[in-house]
């Protein structure tokens, strides 16, 4: 069928920022009528595909949760011999030192783009009224992204034409666009739905986080908070918890296999597996144990990524969030959850090994380049943030998960209440959302809070869920040093647009420094 062959087509192509959504009648030629294609395009396909456009940009393990997480003081992906090398990309996001041509950068700014182009291309088939505004909170969602990363956003309304460039919303533009959007279509969604669909709670935590970022955007070297911007965070959380829906539960409940079931925090999520219409690449949640776990492991892994001793040092010993065992996981494979460090066993309570023989025991000692053969499969504090579903054939064979992947959650929610609370001078209404959440976390509570301390409190609650580098700008803590990154420069605050899409887009500038 033509229609077929033209999104075929089009789905080639879209993979800068060129192009974005138009016509069918207007691209390539083509000779199908734009009545004829609402007659056998189905939006409710085209919603799929755009929620789809989810997983590759913010699940894949080198796209857009490599940036926040790699560049920031939670992660890390070192050198391991031969292993983990791919010519120095993780190390250049550790160090601070990319550049353009970067290839988890590049790919981040193209697979955003592409969401984008999906959710926009809703809009051109006579949507419902929910469809459409589902569509324009994944666009929004994009969006945000591209803003927080590069600082300017490529955009294309759905009758704009292939032929013209898209515009580029700069900062402010952007930063009013995304506003303007979320704010029309909080009275379309509702909070009857799923987690994984898009829905009014979901809206209202994506606008605070405009909100909350405005100041940080305009202004990254030197931060402000208006007021005006800190009290819609306030009353637009409050509106999330008058919902009633949400509260605060068993913290690795929020990322089990079951989440969609079990979890009570949830906002937004992207729904994976078995028998659902998704992307099946061999990635999605599964990338987000597979690369930390040892070969020898159950489930096996990839044996790279670790977290740095500073940052595990930060955890109280009582804080489950600092993790343990895990029903039907623990009892079954013998792996543990949250930061795995020290020996290792596997089910049956029997000390693992390494390849080499080795007791695999993990150290908190960590290179960017572990060159000894005798340590360099244990060095470095592991992480599993999404507890394995053990009894699943997909776990076991190093496909897919169950889990369904968390984007927006009622304790992000509270804490950016807090943070907003606490830069308006309400320190003390601040402190008891911060020890409420703690309590819940069974970590002790604190006598006052300040912002360095709720800095800290987001990393402990929100590590390695895709939010720390956005949150250090905002703090101002991203370009100071840390344990394995000894210097930093201001260019980094934004990364640079990648050297293709300025080749095919006139309006993009490059980010100075780069």
């Amino acid at each position: 069928m033509r229609c077929n062959k033209i999104f075929i087509i089009l789905s080639l192509i879209i993979s800068t920022g060129w192009i974005s959504c138009t016509k069918l009648d207007e691209s390539l030629g083509s000779t199908l009528t734009r009545s004829q294609a609402d007659s056998v395009i189905q939006v409710q396909a085209l919603l799929t595909s755009a929620y789809n456009g989810l997983q590759l940009a913010y699940q894949d393990q080198s796209n857009w949760w490599a940036l926040q997480e790699m560049t920031a003081d939670e992660a890390v992906a070192p050198t391991r011999g031969g292993d983990w090398d791919d010519n120095g990309v993780w190390r250049a996001l550790k160090l601070h030192n990319w550049t353009p041509d970067h290839t988890y950068i590049g790919n981040s700014f193209s697979n955003i783009l592409r969401l984008q182009f999906a959710a926009t291309n809703v809009l051109n088939f006579k949507p419902t009224n929910y469809q459409s505004a589902e569509a324009r909170f994944l666009r929004a969602f994009s969006m945000f992204t591209i803003l927080d990363g590069w600082g300017q956003v490529p955009f294309r309304k759905p009758t704009d034409t292939l032929l013209n460039a898209p515009v580029v919303l700069k900062t402010a533009e952007a930063t009013d666009y995304i506003i303007s959007e979320l704010t029309e279509i909080i009275g379309t969604l509702t909070d009857t739905v799923p987690a994984y669909v898009a829905n009014k709670s979901a809206a209202r935590a994506l606008l605070m986080k405009c909100y909350l970022n405005k100041g940080a955007f305009a202004n990254r070297t030197t931060p402000t908070f208006d007021a005006a911007d800190m009290q819609k965070v306030i009353e637009l959380a409050d509106a999330i918890i008058a919902t009633g829906k949400y509260s605060l539960t068993n913290y690795f409940d929020n990322f089990a296999y079951n989440n969609d079931a079990i979890s009570k925090e949830n906002i937004f999520t992207q729904r994976n597996g078995p028998g659902i219409s998704t992307i099946r690449d061999g990635n999605a949640v599964f990338c987000h144990w597979a690369p930390t776990l040892h070969y020898n492991q159950d489930p096996s892994g990839w044996n790279g990524y670790a977290t740095i001793s500073d940052f595990y040092d930060k955890f109280e010993a009582s804080d489950v969030r600092r993790g343990g065992s895990y029903p039907g996981v623990t009892n079954v494979s013998g792996l543990k959850v949250g930061f795995l460090v020290g020996q290792q066993y596997n089910g049956a309570g029997v000390a693992l090994k390494d390849r080499k023989g080795n007791m695999l025991s993990f150290t908190r000692e960590l290179k960017l380049q572990e060159t000894d053969p005798n340590t360099l499969e244990v060095t470095g504090i592991r992480v599993v943030k999404y507890p394995p579903d053990m009894t699943s054939s997909e776990t076991k064979s190093g496909n897919n998960a169950n889990n369904d992947y968390v984007f927006l959650r009622y304790a992000d929610v509270l804490l950016m209440k807090a943070e907003a609370l606490l830069r308006t001078g309400d320190a003390a209404g601040a402190l008891t959302i911060v020890n409420t959440l703690r309590a819940q976390r069974n970590a002790s509570t604190w006598a006052s809070v300040d912002l360095d301390k709720l800095l800290d409190e987001r990393g402990r609650e929100l590590y390695w869920e895709g939010w720390r580098r956005e949150d250090l700008i905002r703090f101002g803590k991203f370009l100071d040093t840390w344990q394995l990154k000894p210097s930093d420069n201001p260019r980094n605050l934004l990364f640079p647009i990648p050297t293709s899409d300025l080749a095919v887009n006139k309006n993009l500038e490059q980010n100075d420094g780069y």
